[in-house]
């Protein structure tokens, strides 16, 4: 639906060489989400276990979901024309996301809440 997800993540990856500056691949989708697609009948019971089992161990959770998938924060973000190009990812500028990648730690240590 191209909307950014809400809810409570984690940095599931770190790419430094990201087609977008850098990224930080988000914990999407987590728990919440498997269970609103469980019951909406949208992923199986085993796309459901798979994503809450990647979420105990603090890995990235299955990416081939219809649920959707590769939610990052990244670079690139700013400027005139920048506004809704992102496909449900969250873009800053280059400097910002160069500060938030070097903050960041990959697996439950960093938290990220994306909220309205």
């Amino acid at each position: 639906d191209r909307r950014t997800p809400e809810g409570e993540f984690y940095v599931a990856r770190k790419l430094p060489h990201s087609k977008y500056h850098k990224a930080l691949l988000i914990s999407y989708p987590n728990k919440e989400d498997a269970q609103r697609g469980l019951e909406s009948k949208l992923i199986t019971k085993t796309q459901y276990n798979s994503i809450n089992s990647a979420i105990d161990k603090c890995q990235t959770p299955p990416q081939n979901t219809i649920l959707g998938n590769y939610i990052e924060l990244h670079g690139m973000g700013g400027g005139p024309g920048h506004s809704d190009w992102t496909w449900g990812c969250v873009a800053l500028n280059n400097g910002d996301m160069d500060e938030l990648y070097d903050f960041s730690s990959k697996g439950c240590g960093t938290k990220i809440i994306i909220q309205k």
